[in-house]
C-alpha cells in the first residue's frame, strides 16, 4: 500500500498553487490510474506525482467532479510501483482501526502515517464548494489524525486496504480529531465515470433559493415566516421560466420541506436529496404556500446550472 501513495503538485502556468495525495489504484494495460480530491487540482493545467522512489511524473488528467471531490489522473505503467489494494467500507464497523497516508503540511512529511479508528459512518457533513454553494457529503469520520495535504490520500483499514479518500476535516478551538473520507465505493463509481469520459450531470429544478433560518433576516420573509411559525425549509426566491419546478406550479415564496420522503431543512440538504436522482425521474415536492401545505410532482431536468 504504502508504495501505491503519491505526493501531487498542481500547477498553474508553471506556478504550484496546491499540493495534496493520490493513490495508484488501478492497471489498465500500459496505463495505471491515480485517484485523488478534485480540490486538490482544482484551477491547475498540469499536475505531477512523486513517487516514493523520488521519481516525479508529469501525469495526464483524465477528469473531474467537484460535488464528488474526485479526480482521475494517468501515468504510464511503467511509471508506478505498486497498485493498492481496494477494501469495502461497508464491512466496517466503528472502532475499527484506520490509517492514513499522505502529505501533510509540507513533501517534507510525505508519506506519513498516521493511526486511529473508525469513528463513525455515513456522516452527513455540510461543505462550501467553490461557485457551487453548499452542498452535504455522506463520509466515514476517523480520528486518525489528518492535516493540510492528506486531501487525496488513502484512508486504509487494518490489513491495508483502501476503504476511503480523505477529503476533509473540521478546524474549529473546541474540535480536535475529526477527519472525513469518501467511501471508496462512492469514489470509484465517479472515477469511471471520468475515465470513461461521461459527462457528470444532476438533475436541474430551476429554482434559486435561500435557507429558511437565513430568510429570517430578509424583512420580505420575516414576517410570513413568524406568522407561519417556519423554522426550516427552503424558500424559493425566483424560479426560472419553462423549468421543472415553474412547468410544475412552484413560484416565488413557496417553501420546500420534503422531496419525497426526505426532510429539507436547508439548500445544501435540498441538492444532497435532489442529486441522489436522475434526469428524466419524479419527484414529489412538499412545499408550503400562504400556511398551506401542497404537494407537486416535478420531473427533473437537465442544466449546466446547479440547481
Amino acid at each position: 500500500m504504502y508504495d501505491a501513495v503519491v505526493v501531487v503538485a498542481t500547477y498553474a502556468d508553471e506556478k504550484m498553487i496546491s499540493s495534496g495525495t493520490g493513490f495508484v489504484y488501478k492497471v489498465n494495460n500500459n496505463d495505471a490510474y491515480i485517484l485523488t480530491n478534485n480540490h486538490v487540482i482544482e484551477g491547475g493545467n498540469s499536475v505531477n506525482v512523486t513517487f516514493t522512489n523520488g521519481n516525479v511524473i508529469n501525469t495526464e488528467i483524465i477528469g473531474a467532479d467537484a460535488l464528488s471531490d474526485i479526480a482521475v489522473l494517468k501515468v504510464k505503467k511503467s511509471d508506478i510501483i505498486s497498485v493498492a489494494e481496494i477494501g469495502k467500507s461497508d464491512k466496517l464497523r466503528v472502532g475499527d482501526t484506520s490509517f492514513a497516508v499522505g502529505a501533510p503540511l509540507d513533501s517534507i512529511y510525505s508519506w506519513t502515517v498516521t493511526r486511529g479508528i473508525i469513528s463513525g459512518k455515513d456522516r452527513m457533513v455540510e461543505v462550501k464548494l467553490n461557485n457551487n454553494g453548499d452542498y452535504v457529503m455522506k463520509v466515514l469520520q476517523t480520528d486518525a489524525a489528518i492535516n493540510s495535504g492528506n486531501s487525496g490520500g488513502p484512508l486504509c483499514n487494518a490489513n491495508g486496504q483502501v476503504i476511503g479518500i480523505t477529503s476533509l476535516k473540521l478546524v474549529a478551538e473546541s474540535v480536535e480529531g475529526m477527519g472525513f473520507a469518501i467511501p471508496i465505493e462512492v469514489a470509484l463509481s465517479y472515477a469511471e465515470k471520468l475515465e470513461n469520459k461521461e459527462k457528470i450531470t444532476q438533475p436541474y429544478l430551476g429554482v434559486s433559493m435561500v435557507n429558511v433560518m437565513d430568510a429570517y433576516y430578509y424583512p420580505e420573509y420575516s414576517s410570513l415566516l413568524k406568522e407561519y411559525k417556519i423554522t426550516k425549509g427552503v424558500i424559493i426566491v425566483s424560479t426560472e421560466k419553462g423549468s421543472p419546478a415553474a412547468k410544475a406550479g412552484l413560484a416565488s415564496d413557496d417553501i420546500i420541506i420534503k422531496i419525497n420522503d426526505d426532510e429539507v431543512t436547508s439548500v445544501a440538504y435540498l441538492r444532497y436529496y435532489l442529486y441522489n436522482y436522475g434526469v428524466g425521474d419524479k419527484v414529489e415536492i412538499t412545499y408550503i404556500r400562504k400556511g398551506k401545505t401542497l404537494k407537486t410532482t416535478v420531473t427533473l431536468g437537465s442544466n449546466s446550472k446547479t440547481y
